[in-house]
Parts: C-alpha cells; sequence; structure tokens
C-alpha cells in the first residue's frame, strides 16, 4: 500500500533477488518515461524504495503520482 507522507507517496517492493529487483525496476522506468514522470528511488539487493512527487508542481502530490504510483502496482498484479 501506498502512503502518502511529506509531500510523497511512498512505496518498499520486496523480491526474491536483486534480478528481480533489477527487472522491475527497468519495467517501472519505462513506465515512467512513457508518462513522462519519474520517481525518486533506490535499490538494495531485493529491496526497491519508491517516491513519488511532482516537481513541477512544489514537490506535492498530485494525480500524475496517483497515475504512476496505480501503473506501476498493476506490473506486479
Amino acid at each position: 500500500m501506498w502512503k502518502e507522507e511529506n509531500n510523497r507517496l511512498k512505496k518498499s517492493f520486496t523480491f526474491r533477488d536483486f534480478q528481480e529487483a533489477f527487472a522491475f525496476m527497468t519495467r517501472v522506468a519505462f513506465l515512467a518515461e512513457e508518462q513522462q514522470h519519474h520517481p525518486n528511488w533506490s535499490n538494495v539487493y531485493n529491496t526497491v524504495e519508491i517516491e513519488l512527487t511532482t516537481h513541477d508542481a512544489g514537490n506535492t502530490v498530485t494525480e500524475k503520482d496517483h497515475q504512476l504510483a496505480k501503473a506501476i502496482d498493476a506490473i506486479l498484479e
């Protein structure tokens, strides 16, 4: 579940291993580029942390963030 905190939508994703985490990040990268909305994220081994905020709206959570979050979740369904 995404949490809204400090003007960001945040979620942590855990995978079986680094390879699965990296594959997920690659798929998210294509979505982000398609939507022209890029996440702040980090990856350590099998965990990917994602934060979404709309920079050109003053670093607040907007509909763009919710749309990308929904598309990211759909990758794992």
